[in-house]
Protein backbone atom coordinates (compact mmCIF):
# COMPACT_ATOMS: atom_id res chain seq x y z
CA UNK A 1 0.00 0.00 0.00
CA UNK A 2 1.17 3.47 -0.86
CA UNK A 3 1.01 6.12 1.83
CA UNK A 4 -1.33 9.06 1.10
CA UNK A 5 0.46 12.23 0.23
CA UNK A 6 -0.50 15.37 2.08
CA UNK A 7 -0.69 18.41 -0.12
CA UNK A 8 0.11 21.76 1.36
CA UNK A 9 -1.41 24.89 -0.14
CA UNK A 10 -4.81 26.22 -1.11
CA UNK A 11 -6.97 24.83 -3.84
CA UNK A 12 -8.39 27.07 -6.54
CA UNK A 13 -11.93 26.52 -5.22
CA UNK A 14 -10.98 27.63 -1.69
CA UNK A 15 -9.29 30.73 -3.08
CA UNK A 16 -12.35 31.69 -5.16
CA UNK A 17 -14.72 31.20 -2.20
CA UNK A 18 -12.50 33.31 0.08
CA UNK A 19 -12.22 36.14 -2.46
CA UNK A 20 -16.00 36.09 -2.98
CA UNK A 21 -16.69 36.34 0.76
CA UNK A 22 -14.19 39.19 1.19
CA UNK A 23 -15.75 41.00 -1.80
CA UNK A 24 -19.26 40.69 -0.34
CA UNK A 25 -18.07 42.02 3.03
CA UNK A 26 -16.24 44.94 1.39
CA UNK A 27 -19.30 45.82 -0.70
CA UNK A 28 -21.51 45.88 2.39
CA UNK A 29 -19.08 48.11 4.34
CA UNK A 30 -18.55 50.77 1.63
CA UNK A 31 -21.96 52.50 2.07
CA UNK A 32 -21.36 52.65 5.82
CA UNK A 33 -17.99 54.32 5.32
CA UNK A 34 -19.48 56.83 2.87
CA UNK A 35 -22.38 57.61 5.24
CA UNK A 36 -19.96 58.06 8.12
CA UNK A 37 -18.14 60.85 6.29
CA UNK A 38 -21.43 62.57 5.41
CA UNK A 39 -22.78 62.12 8.93
CA UNK A 40 -19.67 63.68 10.49
CA UNK A 41 -20.07 66.78 8.27
CA UNK A 42 -23.74 66.99 9.23
CA UNK A 43 -22.89 66.77 12.93
CA UNK A 44 -20.32 69.54 12.49
CA UNK A 45 -22.86 71.64 10.55
CA UNK A 46 -25.44 71.35 13.35
CA UNK A 47 -22.81 72.12 15.98
CA UNK A 48 -21.54 75.18 14.11
CA UNK A 49 -25.08 76.50 13.62
CA UNK A 50 -25.71 76.07 17.33
CA UNK A 51 -22.47 77.86 18.27
CA UNK A 52 -23.24 80.88 16.05
CA UNK A 53 -26.85 81.09 17.20
CA UNK A 54 -25.81 80.98 20.86
CA UNK A 55 -23.26 83.74 20.19
CA UNK A 56 -25.96 85.88 18.52
CA UNK A 57 -28.31 85.31 21.47
CA UNK A 58 -25.57 86.19 23.98
CA UNK A 59 -24.84 89.37 22.01
CA UNK A 60 -28.52 90.34 22.20
CA UNK A 61 -28.65 89.62 25.95
CA UNK A 62 -25.58 91.80 26.53
CA UNK A 63 -27.14 94.57 24.46
CA UNK A 64 -30.40 94.38 26.44
CA UNK A 65 -28.49 94.68 29.77
CA UNK A 66 -26.69 97.78 28.50
CA UNK A 67 -27.67 101.12 30.08
CA UNK A 68 -29.47 103.59 27.84
CA UNK A 69 -27.09 105.95 26.14
CA UNK A 70 -25.34 106.79 22.89
CA UNK A 71 -23.91 103.26 22.50
CA UNK A 72 -27.35 101.62 22.62
CA UNK A 73 -28.51 101.97 19.03
CA UNK A 74 -30.06 99.55 16.57
CA UNK A 75 -31.97 96.33 17.08
CA UNK A 76 -29.48 94.79 19.50
CA UNK A 77 -28.16 92.20 17.06
CA UNK A 78 -24.66 92.27 15.53
CA UNK A 79 -24.28 94.15 12.24
CA UNK A 80 -22.38 91.19 10.74
CA UNK A 81 -20.78 87.92 11.83
CA UNK A 82 -17.33 89.49 12.13
CA UNK A 83 -18.60 91.64 15.02
CA UNK A 84 -19.05 88.44 17.05
CA UNK A 85 -15.32 87.77 16.68
CA UNK A 86 -14.03 91.33 17.01
CA UNK A 87 -16.34 92.13 19.91
CA UNK A 88 -18.21 95.23 21.02
CA UNK A 89 -18.03 97.73 23.84
CA UNK A 90 -21.30 97.54 25.79
CA UNK A 91 -20.58 100.57 27.97
CA UNK A 92 -19.06 98.83 30.99
CA UNK A 93 -15.55 100.20 31.59
CA UNK A 94 -14.68 97.24 33.86
CA UNK A 95 -15.38 94.73 31.12
CA UNK A 96 -14.30 96.62 28.01
CA UNK A 97 -14.80 94.97 24.66
CA UNK A 98 -16.82 91.73 24.80
CA UNK A 99 -16.12 89.00 22.23
CA UNK A 100 -18.61 86.21 21.55
CA UNK A 101 -16.59 83.94 19.25
CA UNK A 102 -12.88 83.14 19.31
CA UNK A 103 -12.64 82.66 15.57
CA UNK A 104 -14.76 82.30 12.45
CA UNK A 105 -17.22 79.40 12.58
CA UNK A 106 -17.29 78.11 9.01
CA UNK A 107 -19.85 76.10 7.11
CA UNK A 108 -18.33 72.58 6.77
CA UNK A 109 -20.31 71.89 3.59
CA UNK A 110 -18.79 74.90 1.83
CA UNK A 111 -15.01 74.48 1.32
CA UNK A 112 -14.60 78.08 0.04
CA UNK A 113 -16.31 79.62 3.07
CA UNK A 114 -13.09 80.85 4.73
CA UNK A 115 -12.77 83.59 2.08
CA UNK A 116 -16.41 84.66 2.36
CA UNK A 117 -17.50 87.53 4.61
CA UNK A 118 -20.53 85.47 5.65
CA UNK A 119 -18.31 82.40 6.35
CA UNK A 120 -20.41 80.19 4.05
CA UNK A 121 -23.74 80.89 5.77
CA UNK A 122 -26.82 82.74 4.65
CA UNK A 123 -28.10 85.41 7.01
CA UNK A 124 -31.45 86.80 8.14
CA UNK A 125 -31.93 90.17 9.78
CA UNK A 126 -34.39 91.04 12.53
CA UNK A 127 -36.80 92.60 10.02
CA UNK A 128 -36.70 89.67 7.54
CA UNK A 129 -39.47 87.09 7.42
CA UNK A 130 -38.63 83.72 9.05
CA UNK A 131 -38.53 81.92 5.69
CA UNK A 132 -36.77 84.74 3.82
CA UNK A 133 -33.92 83.74 1.51
CA UNK A 134 -32.53 87.28 1.13
CA UNK A 135 -30.68 89.13 3.85
CA UNK A 136 -32.01 92.60 4.61
CA UNK A 137 -28.52 93.72 5.67
CA UNK A 138 -29.49 95.63 8.83
CA UNK A 139 -28.18 93.09 11.34
CA UNK A 140 -27.69 89.34 11.86
CA UNK A 141 -30.68 87.77 13.59
CA UNK A 142 -30.20 84.20 12.32
CA UNK A 143 -27.95 82.05 10.14
CA UNK A 144 -28.71 79.00 8.02
CA UNK A 145 -26.91 76.71 5.59
CA UNK A 146 -27.45 77.69 1.93
CA UNK A 147 -26.96 74.14 0.59
CA UNK A 148 -29.86 72.62 -1.34
CA UNK A 149 -29.08 69.05 -0.29
CA UNK A 150 -30.98 66.63 1.88
CA UNK A 151 -29.50 65.24 5.07
CA UNK A 152 -29.32 61.54 5.91
CA UNK A 153 -32.37 61.95 8.17
CA UNK A 154 -34.43 63.28 5.23
CA UNK A 155 -34.54 66.95 6.30
CA UNK A 156 -33.23 69.80 4.17
CA UNK A 157 -30.03 71.59 5.20
CA UNK A 158 -31.75 74.96 4.65
CA UNK A 159 -34.34 74.10 7.32
CA UNK A 160 -31.81 73.53 10.11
Amino acid sequence: MKPLRTHSGVSLLELIVTITIVGILAASVMPLVRNTAIRSKEVELRRNLRVIRIAIDDYKKSFDKMPDGPLKTGSGYPKDLQELVEGRDFGDPKVGKVKFLRRKVLNPLDPKSADDEKWGWELRSYKDKPDSTKWGGEDVFDVYAPQEGTALDGSKYKEW
